[in-house]
């Protein structure tokens, strides 16, 4: 109900952290430094503009402003995130039609010493790479996807192999990140088709016991509730809590975000035993922490509509429309409160055109507003 949601809203997010290619040395002073203006890029990608960002990259292109060839690539990158962001996937697929194969020598530093003193390697993101296997999937070729993703996964390893042996800690840590986000990426795959047994597989391989991580442990946890393991499921999320007491909260997670993982997986097990009471309290102390837990805020008003308070599960809802829009506004929310609109209200229809109305003013351009059934 809530982590596979969660990962698919913030995708893209994490993957902004990933865009560049290989970790580059310390001869950049700025983001701009490494491309022209890459940070405005950034900037209207965070605030979810990407008709801007379509304009910026064609203004770029008209111009002549891009003049090394990695800039090339790192602007078709965006043009082509925003493009999938706008739903425009054959214009996506076109755009990635334009490319040679990535292994080809064009896009490597080495075939540009001039630009490139002393750099070798390849110069293709890693974000075009991921949108290269991302983009059949959205046209309907979901088994090409899979098989390029998986592609992709190998090469990682490979990176990650070739770097761990050369000492390279800052390198290592770069690709174990892009290793974690593309066995996310595969697993949300496969959580739509329900193929549990696979993701439980996936997550695993990323399972370090000297090192556990908190997330990958609670994802697991999911996954064996899934399959019906209850017991594992639960020893799992007690792993977790282990962690949040001893203080080993893991590289990505500060004392609010592991508090609220903790208590989502308290929560979890608590929907499954119908104790939507339980559930609600463990949501509410997430919320307290974090006014913007979006997926606390989700749940928590599905349990009162379990619980046929349906009056306050709206309430819950629409407050957070009103108090972050900007985190509340996605569309697995937008569709619960529309549903809840529909049961509790005869002239449900004047209520969503209101609310549809309001989202056209405020929403980033990719907001599928279908989702309001108005």
């Amino acid at each position: 109900m809530d982590q596979e949601s969660n990962e698919e809203q913030t995708l893209a997010s994490n993957l902004q952290a990933l865009s560049v290619s290989d970790p580059l040395s310390n001869q950049f002073n700025s983001l701009n430094d490494l491309c022209y203006e890459i940070s405005s890029l950034q900037d209207l990608a965070s605030r979810g503009s990407w008709r801007s960002i379509l304009d910026k990259v064609s203004r770029a292109r008209k111009l002549s402003l891009l003049r090394k060839p990695h800039e090339h690539l790192i602007y078709l990158s965006y043009n082509v995130l925003a493009l999938t962001k706008l739903r425009k996937f054959e214009d996506a697929a076109e755009e990635l039609d334009s490319l040679e194969d990535f292994d080809s020598a064009q896009y490597k530093y080495d075939s540009y010493p001039d630009h490139y003193p002393n750099r070798s390697g390849s110069m293709v993101p890693f974000a075009l790479r991921w949108l290269h296997a991302e983009i059949p999937h959205k046209l309907g070729k979901r088994q090409v996807t899979l098989d390029r993703l998986y592609t992709l996964l190998d090469f990682v390893r490979t990176k990650l192999k070739d770097r761990g042996s050369k000492s390279m800690d800052v390198s290592v840590e770069q690709w174990k990140k892009r290793e974690a986000f593309l066995v996310n990426s595969i697993s949300c795959h496969h959580l739509s088709h329900k193929e549990f047994q696979v993701c439980l597989t996936l997550l695993q391989s990323l399972y370090n016991i000297d090192s556990p991580d908190p997330v990958l442990m609670s994802k697991l946890g999911y996954i064996q509730m899934q399959l019906g393991d209850l017991d594992g499921s639960k020893a799992s999320f007690n792993q977790v809590e282990s962690l949040m007491k001893e203080g080993n909260s893991g590289a990505l997670l500060d004392e609010v975000e592991f508090k609220n993982l903790v208590s989502r997986n308290k929560a979890l097990m608590y929907l499954v035993g119908k104790d939507y009471i339980s559930a609600v309290r463990e949501y509410d102390e997430c919320m307290e922490r974090d006014p913007s837990d979006v997926v606390a805020i989700n749940n928590k008003a599905l349990c009162l509509m379990y619980s046929r308070d349906l009056s306050d599960s709206i309430k819950v809802l629409e407050s957070a429309l009103e108090r972050v829009p900007t985190v509340a506004l996605n569309e697995t929310l937008v569709v619960n409160l529309c549903s809840m609109y529909e049961l509790a209200y005869v002239n449900h229809a004047d209520i969503k055109k209101t609310l549809s109305n309001w989202i056209a003013r405020v929403a980033p351009d990719d907001f599928d507003s279908s989702c309001t059934r108005v």
